[in-house]
């Protein structure tokens, strides 16, 4: 199958959604299939409002429809509610062609966090955007319950997986020099809507560590010098930090599935959170984390979890199996060969190529 992939999330960003659709992509290259990730690699792009981070495609309807169809899809999937899951669904709408969608991220209320719009607002948008698609692939039940309650419909299921050959778990070894125990780390962005100032105001004792970057990191470093600040970091740098830590503390209350939990845990870590969707699906009732809403006692209590544990947890998650919940959710063109005509070429991206599965 070839399988087009619209994306505003993509390389050279770091999050979850571009870490989980290109392990997604190698898995299904491993299974056998062609996939494209049209991403804002490939146009002109603007900074994101309030994220200059972020590029936002300026503009790529008649470009990204020329791209498509020159890869010639069995399958659209489109990722994100951006510029360019706008324009594909636009595309897909006027030439009637069937397309699935995600929900990886808490649109509305990353909205709100920065901009303070009314969440029924933005649901309404959010919805009207789902409305045409054959699959709402969304993560986890809670996700799935609360859109339902919203009047989504067409929602199915596509859980997350992780790499256990990367994250593994720590032997016995010295306290990193710059550190002292215990160490709790927080992994993602540094953005007001992952609500990251609530672990950074906790009073632990030891060391707290940040990684990763993002629009409140060099303000957040200049109002907590005692913290440690990595800045992004990759593949074994990554890995090697969730290996040292003790606890992995998880503040957000907004994220659909929360990837770095499962990258905690396979690195025998146990999570502190708050009991919200997300940490709830994916950790709730298991002997591996701390839900609290009084995130200090759950990081504390999280000391004393049996990390042998939590390494058991994260193997029943594998990229393989999302792959297969992906590929098999899609919604296929019926002859696709007549709609695109003599195409099906591979259009290489600029950014990112594809990685072995499961490898950021």
């Amino acid at each position: 199958m070839r399988i087009a992939i619209v994306s505003d999330a993509w390389f050279p960003q770091v999050n979850g959604v571009v870490r989980t659709l290109d392990a997604v992509r190698g898995e299904l290259v491993a299974l056998g299939h062609t996939v494209e990730v049209f991403g804002p690699d490939r146009f002109t792009t603007i900074p994101c409002p309030t994220y200059p981070e972020i590029r936002l495609a300026l503009l790529p309807g008649r470009r990204l429809e020329h791209l498509i169809h020159k890869f010639a899809p069995d399958a659209i999937h489109i990722a994100t509610e951006g510029p360019l899951g706008f324009a594909a669904r636009r595309m897909c709408l006027r030439r009637k062609l069937p397309f699935t969608t995600a929900y990886h991220t808490r649109f509305p209320e990353y909205v709100r966090a920065r901009m303070f719009f009314p969440l029924a607002w933005t649901y309404a948008i959010v919805r009207r955007f789902h409305a045409p698609s054959r699959a709402i692939m969304v993560s986890t039940e809670t996700i799935r319950a609360d859109l339902a309650a919203r009047n989504f419909s067409n929602i199915v299921a596509w859980t997350r997986g992780v790499d256990l050959d990367l994250f593994t778990p720590r032997e016995a070894g010295p306290t990193p020099e710059d550190a002292t125990r215990p160490i709790f780390l927080y992994v993602g962005r540094v953005a007001v809507e992952k609500n990251i100032k609530a672990f950074l105001k906790l009073d632990l004792p030891g060391t707290k560590w940040v990684v990763g970057g993002g629009p409140l990191l060099e303000k957040l470093k200049a109002r907590y010098p005692e913290v440690r600040f990595t800045g992004h970091k990759h593949g074994a740098e990554l890995a090697a930090l969730y290996r040292a830590a003790d606890v992995f503390v998880f503040p957000s209350r907004t994220d659909t599935f929360g990837l770095v939990l499962l990258e905690a845990l396979a690195s025998g870590l146990p999570v502190a959170a708050y009991p919200v969707p997300g940490p709830l699906d994916v950790l709730g009732g298991t002997p591996v984390a701390v839900l609290d809403d009084n995130l200090k006692a759950a990081a504390l209590k999280a000391l004393t979890l049996d990390r042998s544990q939590c390494r058991a947890h994260a193997m029943r998650y594998s990229w393989r199996r999302t792959a297969e919940m992906f590929r098999d959710n899609l919604a296929p063109i019926a002859d696709a060969a007549s709609v695109w005509g003599s195409q099906g070429q591979t259009v290489p991206s600029q950014v990112g190529p594809a990685t072995a599965a499961g490898k950021p």
